[in-house]
C-alpha cells in the first residue's frame, strides 16, 4: 500500500520554455511514435517469418518488446509533463514508473548478456550451435530474464513503499527510486543495503557472461582466418555497439543521480538523464534492422511486394 503521507511528488528538473513547450511536445511525440513503429515492425517481421525463428532473432524480439515497454514507461508521462505548468505526479503513478523503468534497464542488460552468450556459441561452436542453443533453452532464457527482473524490483519497490516521506520534490525528469528514497525521513538503511546489493547483482551477473563470451570470441578471431574474423565482427558488432551505448547511458544516469551536477548545464543534464531511455530504444531496431542481413533481406522483400 502506498504511503499516504505524500499523495504526490514534484519533478523539479523541468525548464520553463513558454510556448516552445508545444514544439517540444510534437518532437517528443514524433520520437515516441518512431520508437513504437520501428520496434513493432521488427517484432512483427520476426514473428511472421519462419526463417527468422532462430535463437538470435528470438532474443532480438525480446529486446524489441523491452524497448516498447521501457518507452511506454517514460514517454506518456514525459509528454504530459511537457504540457503541464505544474510538474506533479501522483504517488501511485510515480512508483509504477519506477518499477517500469528499473525493470526495463535490468531486462535490457540481462538480454544483452544472454545475446553475448548466444554469439559466443555461434562463433566458437558453429557446428554444435543448434544442439547447444535449442528452442526450449531460448524460451527458458527469455522467461527467466523477465521473471527475475520483475521479482527483484518488486522487492526493491516494496522496501521503498514502507518508508515515510518528509519531502516530495524529486530532482529529476521522472521518478527515480534512489531520489525518492532520499526524501524519506524514516530509516533507509535496509533500502541502501539492498540497493547496493542490487546494483552489484544487476551489473556483475550480466557482465560475467559478457566478458567471458567476448574473451572467447576475440581468441577465435585472433587465431582464425580472415574470413572467420570478418564473420565474427559482422555478427558481434551490432550487439557490442548496443551494449556499450546502453552501459554508458546507465553510467551517465547513475553518476548524475548520486553526485552533485549543478555545475553541468541544465540542457546537458536533461539529455544525459534521458539518454539510455531514448537513444537505446531507437538505436537498437535501426542498427539490428540494417546490420542483420536476414532481417534486411526480409524487409526489402516485404517492401518490394
Amino acid at each position: 500500500m502506498v504511503n499516504s503521507t505524500v499523495p504526490y511528488f514534484i519533478l523539479s528538473t523541468y525548464i520553463y520554455v513558454g510556448s516552445l513547450k508545444y514544439l517540444f511536445f510534437v518532437l517528443i511525440a514524433l520520437l515516441y511514435f518512431s520508437i513504437v513503429f520501428v520496434n513493432t515492425s521488427l517484432i512483427v517481421v520476426i514473428c511472421v517469418n519462419r526463417s527468422l525463428h532462430e535463437p538470435m532473432y528470438m532474443f532480438l524480439c525480446s529486446l524489441f518488446v523491452n524497448e516498447l515497454y521501457g518507452s511506454t514507461g517514460l514517454f506518456p508521462s514525459l509528454l504530459l509533463q511537457i504540457l503541464s505548468d505544474v510538474h506533479t505526479v501522483s504517488a501511485p503513478l510515480c512508483f509504477l514508473q519506477i518499477f517500469c523503468l528499473y525493470t526495463y534497464g535490468h531486462i535490457e542488460f540481462c538480454n544483452l548478456a544472454v545475446m553475448s552468450y548466444d554469439r559466443y556459441l555461434a562463433v566458437c561452436y558453429p557446428l554444435h550451435y543448434k544442439s547447444h542453443m535449442t528452442d526450449n533453452k531460448v524460451v527458458i532464457f527469455i522467461v527467466v530474464i523477465w521473471l527475475y527482473s520483475f521479482v527483484k524490483f518488486t522487492i526493491t519497490l516494496c522496501l521503498t513503499l514502507r518508508l515515510t516521506w518528509c519531502g516530495k520534490i524529486i530532482n529529476g525528469l521522472y521518478c527515480h527510486n534512489y531520489l525518492v528514497v532520499k526524501l524519506a525521513c524514516s530509516d533507509t538503511n535496509l533500502n541502501n543495503l539492498f540497493g547496493l546489493f542490487g546494483i552489484v547483482i544487476t551489473v556483475l551477473v550480466p557482465l560475467l557472461p559478457i566478458f567471458y563470451s567476448y574473451m572467447k570470441i576475440l581468441k577465435v578471431c585472433f587465431s582464425g582466418s580472415r574470413q572467420m574474423r570478418r564473420k565474427a565482427v559482422s555478427t558481434c558488432a551490432p550487439h557490442l555497439a548496443s551494449l556499450l551505448n546502453f552501459s554508458f547511458g546507465c553510467l551517465f544516469e547513475i553518476l548524475q543521480s548520486r553526485f552533485d551536477t549543478t555545475s553541468v548545464p541544465s540542457a546537458l543534464r536533461i539529455f544525459l538523464s534521458l539518454y539510455f531511455l531514448i537513444i537505446q530504444p531507437l538505436l537498437n531496431p535501426i542498427m539490428y534492422g540494417t546490420q542483420m542481413s536476414k532481417i534486411r533481406h526480409v524487409l526489402c522483400y516485404k517492401m518490394s511486394l
